[in-house]
């Protein structure tokens, strides 16, 4: 049924371009309007339930981390003095924010102070703890004191959120730890209209310090991933899908395949950005889970070949280890755990895992080798692969459960521990391999997966050191030591290098990426 939506759809479509809402006519301005399988949420940047797309049109941190390093945006240029604490930033004279008020070093400090007073909401990123001050030099100056050195201080600088900027208008009570009443930023789009699990608009910035956007206007539509998605593509109501902050895609390979083959679309696929992986509760004590062997053999159970070729259609690389080779430290020589079912099947004999007369599940002391896996429920892709993968534990002797939720909902069983496996992937290229491993010590992220960990204190010990090294050959061997480590202790079981993936109307142009995950630059985008 879902293969003739498809093909029903794709013949309506060329009827419909013409007259799209979306892509409108020759007369009619043209604008994005985009799928998306959750609302925008609260878009308060110093929180997190808010949409990252949503929020990086809107917002923006004092740098920007390019492909080329850490490079200029609100702040024009910055000192960093000789003992690695102290951080002058020298800002842009000619920004505003959307209500009109200046963006200024006062306006730097009210902002961060109010990050800062929320700390226990940002122990996930370490430069929340190293930050002693915020401090104003002059109108266009500001100096950020830190307690110690601290090497990835402009990266998370730069990140999609906190440390971001909001008008101190729309602060309450002088902080946003407990809402905000408006959301005006300073970057390329203003939100206009939000319409709860709707839609939301944001219209260009005409007076934005980097100029003003060619697209004046997109929507984030809020649509179920799938056939949804295929209707109103074929009516109009949509022109643009793109993998999202959760890493969910809209639309299956093979559909988006086909979509390009009509000619109304383009696919865009940015470079390797991430590691898409089964989480697994090391400190679940009792639990099958908490036992190395087990994870191990559910590592060699996992035939990553065939999920990136059928599963994947081959638009994502299988993955081998925790990070690919082209994030920085990562390029490591790591032991290979390959697909091997009778290696998975050796290990669970040797660890006493046995299959008794007439049963098909494995049981060791009266207790079942079963255990729950946890996957996006608006994910087509992590819901085929949570199927293929409960068929191939099958065939070793373990029982794999599959449970669908929100993503705020699996979110939520990451950081209290509530979980036996789970779909996750790591932070991406611009924030890795520093942020992802930073959040091995947090319990709102990685800390349940880590801690059941035979040399976990150690392990966490190594990470304190790595993040204030100040020389690269220790820096370099203190990550070597981390990523063999959890390696070794098979937590992070790894599936695919995932990429960012457009579906776009055919003549949208100026389609590039960010080396975040979590963003597009859809400022630099316009129609031919």
């Amino acid at each position: 049924m879902f293969t003739s939506l498809i093909t029903a759809a794709l013949v309506l479509i060329a009827g419909c371009s013409e007259k799209s809402t979306a892509g409108g006519s020759e007369n009619t301005p043209k604008e994005i309007i985009y799928a998306s399988s959750k609302d925008i949420n609260d878009m308060n940047p110093h929180l997190y339930p808010g949409s990252m797309p949503a929020q990086g049109k809107v917002y923006e941190s004092l740098v920007e981390n390019t492909k080329g390093g850490i490079k200029p945006l609100l702040a024009e240029s910055w000192d960093i003095s000789q003992d690695g604490k102290v951080y002058t930033f020298h800002l842009r004279k000619d920004v505003t924010f959307h209500d009109g008020a200046p963006f200024n070093a006062e306006a730097v400090k009210q902002n961060i102070e109010a990050v800062q007073s929320n700390a226990s909401k940002h122990s996930w990123i370490k430069l929340s703890t190293k930050i002693e001050s915020c401090n104003v030099i002059d109108e266009h100056t500001v100096e950020l004191r830190l307690s110690e050195a601290y090497y990835p201080a402009l990266v998370e600088l730069s990140m999609t959120r906190p440390y971001v900027f909001i008008s101190p208008k729309s602060f309450i009570n002088g902080e946003t730890k407990d809402g905000v009443s408006s959301f005006n930023g300073t970057g390329p789009y203003i939100l206009k209209e939000h319409q709860v699990d709707q839609y939301a608009t944001f219209e260009a910035n005409e007076n934005y310090w980097g100029g003003a956007p060619s697209i004046k206007k997109i929507t984030s539509k809020v649509l179920p991933a799938g056939e949804t998605t295929y209707l109103a593509l074929q009516k109009g109501e949509v022109n643009f899908v793109f993998t999202d902050d959760r890493g969910t895609d809209s639309l299956d390979v093979e559909a988006m395949n086909t979509l390009a083959d009509s000619g109304n679309y383009q696919i865009v696929r940015s470079e390797p950005m991430n590691t898409k992986m089964i989480v697994v509760n090391s400190s679940k004590s009792g639990h099958p889970v908490s036992e190395k062997a087990v994870r191990e053999a559910i590592w060699h159970a996992v035939d990553r070949e065939t999920i990136s070729k059928q599963i994947m259609n081959g638009s994502e690389s299988p993955a081998e280890t925790l990070f690919s080779s082209n994030v920085n430290y990562a390029d490591i020589d790591l032991q290979k755990r390959a697909y091997d079912p009778e290696k998975a099947k050796t290990l669970l004999e040797e660890a006493g895992w046995i299959v008794e007369e007439g049963q098909a599940v494995r049981s060791k002391n009266g207790n079942p080798l079963a255990m729950k896996v946890y996957f996006d429920i608006h994910s087509n892709s992590q819901k085929t692969q949570a199927e293929f993968i409960q068929s191939s534990l099958k065939t070793i002797g373990v029982q794999m459960e599959l449970v669908g939720e929100e993503s705020s909902s699996i979110a939520n069983r990451r950081s209290t521990g509530d979980y036996d496996l789970l779909f996750n992937q790591t932070w991406g290229l611009a924030y890795d391999p520093q942020s992802t491993i930073s959040a091995f010590t947090s319990d709102a992220s990685y800390l349940h997966t880590t801690k059941g960990m035979s040399n976990a204190d150690q392990l966490y010990q190594k990470i304190e050191e790595v993040m204030v090294s100040k020389d690269e050959p220790s820096r370099e061997a203190l990550y070597k030591d981390i990523l063999t480590m959890v390696h070794d202790e098979a937590v992070f079981i790894p599936l695919t290098n995932g990429s960012v993936t457009i579906v776009a109307p055919a003549d949208l142009q100026d389609i590039t990426f960010k080396q975040t995950q979590f963003e597009l630059p859809f400022e630099r985008m316009s129609f031919k």
